[in-house]
C-alpha cells in the first residue's frame, strides 16, 4: 500500500505541488527518502523517527521508502517533515489515508513530536486555496495561513493532537487571521532642523517613488531623514500588503501571522555580501532588495559597499525583480524598491570646510566618489547636497511642519497617480515609460526648450532624460498641476547631479 500526502516546494514566491508517497516494503528495516531533496530533507528521517517514538509508537520492521514527486524538482527545507510523518502514519494505519488527501501539509518536527514553524506557510495556504484543499500547518502559523481566505486550516501544536483531530477525539479550533499592523514607526520630520532642500527632495521622492541620493558631511542628518521616509509614505493597500507578506513568509520573518500596512524599511550594513543584498545563498532566500519590496532600501555609506555588490542592484532597479540563477533552477523574487542612499563627499567627510578637510582635498573626493559606478548613479532620480547643520539651526525651535503634513501632500499626489494609471499595471510616476511617459509627462514648449538645453549641457543619457521627466511629473502632481511646466522641469533638473567633483 502507498500512502500519499500533498505538500509544496518553494521556488521564489511560487509554491509548486509535491506529492509525498510512502510505501512499506518487506525486507530488512531501512528508511530511505528519495526525490532530489537537500540536506534538511535527508535529515527528516531522524526527526520523523524521533517524533513517532515520542508518541510511544515504533516503526514497522520493514523497508520504508519515501518518494517526493516530481522527482526532478529540487526540494529544500524542513517543512517536509510533517507530510512525511503523516504519510508514514497513514501507511501504518494510524490515520485514515483518504482523509489526508484533502489537505496540503507543511511543518517541521521536533524529536518530542511538537510541530515547529517553517517558512512559507502563507504561500502554501494560497496554493491550497487555488487547488481547493485545506491546510495543515504549525499552530504558531495558523493565523498566517488564515489570511489565504475561506479554506480549512488545521493548526496543530503536535502530531498527537493532529491524530486526535482526524479521529474526532479532540477537534482543533480554526485559527483567526492575525491582526494587521498599521502603525508606521520611525522618527518625525519635525526632528530635522534646517535642511529644507533635502526635505523637499524627500517629499518628491515619496510622492513619486523615486530613488534618492543624499551627499553631505557627517552629522548633517542624512540617516535621520532617510528613517523619516516610511512615516510620509502612504500605507500599503490590501494587494500590496499581501505581496509584502508573501516575501516575509518565505524569508520566515512574518511574526505572529500579522500582515502589515506599513511599507518595509531595510537598512543593510555596508559589509553585506551580494547574496545578502540581492538574494541567493546555498538555500536560495530573498535578499534585502526583495525584503524591501514596495518599501525603502536605505544604503548608508554608499561608497563603502563593495562595488560588485552595488552594481548587482542595476537590474532590480530597472525591472523590479531579482532573478537568482542556479544550475538546477531559476528563482525570481519581486524587488520594486525605492532606493535611498547616503554618502559623505569624501573619505574624511569635510570637503569644502578648510578647517576640517584633510590634506588630500579635493583629490580625495574624486577618488572616493568614483567608487560608485556611473551607471548606478544614472538610475538615481534625485541627487541632493546636504549641508552641515550650524549651531544657529540647532537652537531654533522645531519646525512647524512634520511628517503628518508632508504625508498628506504625498497622499494627494499618490491619489492623482492612482487615478491616472488605473488602467495600467503601474503605481507611481517612477515606473512610467514609453508612450505613456510621453503622454503624461511631456512638458510645455518653454519646458521642452529648457530640457533640451540642459540635456546638451549636462550630457544626459536617455535614462537620465527619462528620469527627469518622471520627477517633473511628480513635482507637477505635488503642485496640483495637470500639465508639466517649465518650473517643474527646472526643479527636476536642479536635483540631477553631473559628475563627481575633483
Amino acid at each position: 500500500m502507498v500512502a500519499s500526502v500533498s505538500t509544496v516546494a518553494y521556488l521564489g514566491l511560487e509554491a509548486r505541488a509535491v506529492e509525498v508517497q510512502v510505501q512499506l516494503i518487506p525486507g530488512l528495516p531501512a528508511f530511505h527518502v528519495v526525490g532530489l531533496g537537500d540536506k534538511a530533507v535527508g535529515e527528516s528521517r531522524e526527526r520523523v523517527r524521533g517524533a513517532i517514538a515520542a508518541m510511544g509508537l515504533s516503526l514497522p520492521p520493514k523497508r520504508i521508502v519515501v518518494n517526493l514527486s516530481p522527482a526532478d524538482l529540487p526540494k529544500e527545507g524542513s517543512h517536509f517533515d510533517l507530510p512525511i510523518a503523516l504519510a508514514l502514519l497513514g501507511a501504518m494505519g494510524v490515520i485514515d489515508a483518504e482523509t489526508l488527501a484533502d489537505y496540503v501539509v507543511v511543518g517541521e518536527l521536533g524529536l518530542d513530536a511538537r510541530i515547529a514553524p517553517s517558512p512559507g506557510v502563507l504561500l502554501a495556504a494560497l496554493h491550497a486555496s487555488e487547488i481547493g484543499k485545506g491546510l495543515v500547518c504549525p499552530a504558531p502559523q495558523g493565523s498566517e495561513a488564515a489570511w489565504a481566505g475561506s479554506i480549512q486550516v488545521i493548526a496543530a501544536p503536535d502530531i498527537l493532537s493532529l491524530i486526535n483531530h482526524f479521529k474526532g477525539h479532540g477537534l482543533l479550533s480554526p485559527p483567526q487571521p492575525g491582526e494587521a499592523d498599521d502603525v508606521a514607526g520611525g522618527p518625525d520630520l519635525a526632528q530635522v532642523k534646517g535642511q529644507e532642500t533635502a526635505k523637499r527632495a524627500l517629499e518628491i521622492a515619496a510622492a513619486g517613488g523615486h530613488n534618492l541620493l543624499m551627499i553631505g558631511p557627517p552629522g548633517a542628518g542624512k540617516s535621520l531623514m532617510a528613517s523619516c521616509l516610511p512615516g510620509i509614505l502612504p500605507p500599503l493597500d490590501p494587494a500590496e500588503a499581501l505581496e509584502v507578506s508573501m516575501v516575509a513568509s518565505v524569508a520566515g520573518t512574518l511574526n505572529g501571522g500579522r500582515l502589515t500596512r506599513t511599507r518595509p524599511y531595510r537598512a543593510p550594513h555596508h559589509s553585506a555580501s551580494m547574496a545578502a543584498l540581492v538574494g541567493g545563498g546555498l538555500k536560495v532566500k530573498p535578499g534585502e532588495v526583495s525584503l524591501a519590496h514596495l518599501g525603502v532600501l536605505f544604503l548608508d555609506e554608499l561608497p563603502e559597499f563593495q562595488r560588485a555588490v552595488l552594481d548587482s542592484l542595476r537590474q532590480p532597479l530597472e525591472t523590479g525583480t531579482v532573478s537568482v540563477a542556479r544550475a538546477n533552477a531559476h528563482v525570481t523574487f519581486p524587488a520594486r524598491v525605492q532606493l535611498v542612499a547616503a554618502m559623505n563627499p569624501c573619505r574624511c567627510g569635510h570637503l569644502g570646510d578648510a578647517a576640517l578637510a584633510c590634506s588630500r582635498a579635493p583629490r580625495c573626493a574624486a577618488d572616493y566618489q568614483t567608487k560608485v559606478s556611473g551607471p548606478l548613479l544614472d538610475r538615481i532620480d534625485l541627487h541632493v547636497e546636504v549641508q552641515a547643520v550650524s549651531a544657529a539651526d540647532l537652537v531654533l525651535p522645531p519646525p512647524a511642519e512634520g511628517s503628518a503634513e508632508v504625508a498628506a501632500r504625498v497622499a494627494a499626489a499618490r491619489a492623482l497617480q492612482a487615478a491616472r494609471y488605473a488602467d495600467h499595471p503601474i503605481r507611481t510616476n517612477a515606473e512610467i515609460d514609453g508612450v505613456l511617459l510621453e503622454t503624461v509627462a511631456t512638458p510645455d514648449e518653454p519646458g521642452r526648450k529648457l530640457l533640451a538645453q540642459a540635456s546638451e549641457a549636462m550630457r544626459l543619457s536617455a535614462r537620465g532624460y527619462t528620469r527627469i521627466l518622471r520627477v517633473a511629473r511628480t513635482i507637477a502632481d505635488l503642485a496640483g498641476s495637470e500639465g508639466v511646466g517649465r518650473i517643474h522641469v527646472a526643479e527636476a533638473l536642479s536635483y540631477r547631479r553631473q559628475a563627481p567633483r575633483s
